[in-house]
């Protein structure tokens, strides 16, 4: 996550923005629950129960028993023998997600898109001329319930990172506001692995130089930071601080289309790093769908546990332009990396080069004749 530097008035500009953070709650799993009765109130997995199966996601009974995604089956099923896995139905989740972009779009239209279950909103000038950020959130949530039956919990505040905060803090179905005066006082009294962005091995380090709390990294120096943490550091002195000047960025033709996720825990396998990946999968390809525009390079980002950051590439002869030829490279890509001689902290998932159909359609005659 990169954070943008400005001017004075731009980061007071930033502080007057208001910006909802909405997250379905525990979505594959609820779709699965609303769609078949007989699941609802049970602990359910999204994901294979075959022995090198991987969990997708978990309803939030699983979770009780500490089954989470991108967690292997078998493990899962031990911590959970009542647990009943589900298989993925993707087209069926794309096609909830879409229905709830549009609620969305009644609102503003600045909406980015994180993946198929979530997204910012900057509702500072918004479609409906409601003044009240809370106000909003609260009808989309309404609005999300209604016409689709599955909840959602939405983060308000100031800024992205405080919204993302926020919206972890009443999950599920719940909602939370950090107002501009209360963001710092709110940082610093949680505990760095509880920020966005700081995964348990991170934190684990952080305590080890007596970095507990965000008061506590705060008082830290940037130079200090970033020795320990490399380029990271960075984020993490403004963070601490409350500052995220990054704008809500809303979906339009650009040089490439990516989506990326850093996990709760490290991956540490095959099956983990595919289970990983594919919610960003699903929502670039969601994005080249909707929008008809295609990358003939397909690039897997990979940030290990000590942060070191690489990436793997293929160029195709055309246009990716079906899902499996774009999952079969990204598994390939994904199996270049083994054996694994660290954790995966972050995947992420790009396609660039980008073109049209009707472009590609040219081209591929070109290639005919």
């Amino acid at each position: 996550m990169q954070l943008q530097t400005g001017s004075k008035s731009s980061v007071q500009a930033a502080e007057t923005r208001k910006i909802i953070h909405l997250d379905m709650d525990a979505f594959y799993a609820s779709v699965e629950q609303r769609d078949n009765p007989a699941l609802r109130g049970q602990p359910v997995a999204v994901g294979g129960s075959r022995q090198r199966g991987v969990v997708a996601a978990a309803s939030y009974e699983a979770r009780q028993f500490g089954v989470r995604s991108a967690m292997a089956s078998v493990t899962a099923q031990r911590k959970c023998p009542g647990l009943i896995f589900v298989k993925p139905r993707f087209e069926v989740y794309k096609a909830v997600s879409r229905q709830i972009r549009e609620i969305f779009a009644d609102y503003t239209p600045l909406i980015e898109p994180l993946s198929l279950d979530e997204a910012y909103l900057d509702v500072t000038h918004n479609l409906k001329n409601v003044p009240s950020a809370t106000r909003i959130a609260e009808e989309i949530r309404a609005r999300i319930l209604a016409e689709t039956g599955l909840t959602a919990s939405a983060g308000i505040s100031y800024n992205k990172f405080l919204a993302k905060l926020a919206s972890d803090y009443r999950k599920p179905n719940g909602q939370f506001v950090i107002k501009p005066h209360e963001g710092l006082a709110f940082v610093e009294t949680l505990e760095v692995g509880q920020f966005h962005g700081i995964g348990h091995v991170t934190a684990a380090k952080m305590n080890q130089l007596g970095i507990f709390t965000g008061l506590d990294l705060r008082q830290q120096t940037e130079l200090f930071l970033q020795q320990h943490f490399g380029k990271a550091g960075r984020y993490y002195y403004a963070i601490a601080r409350a500052q995220d000047h990054r704008p809500v960025e809303p979906d339009r033709l650009r040089k490439s289309i990516g989506s990326e996720n850093t996990f709760e825990r490290d991956l540490t396998t095959y099956e983990e790093l595919v289970a990983g990946l594919q919610p960003e999968l699903e929502s670039v390809w969601e994005y080249c769908r909707r929008t008809d525009v295609w990358g003939r390079t397909v690039t897997v980002k990979v940030k290990y546990d000590d942060f070191q950051q690489i990436t793997r590439s293929r160029t195709t002869l055309l246009p990716v332009s079906s899902k499996e030829l774009l999952e079969q490279v990204c598994r390939e890509q994904l199996a270049a990396l083994l054996p694994l001689a660290k954790g995966v902290r972050l995947l992420g998932v790009s396609v660039s080069n980008l073109t049209t159909t009707e472009a590609a359609a040219g081209q591929q005659l070109t290639l005919i004749f």
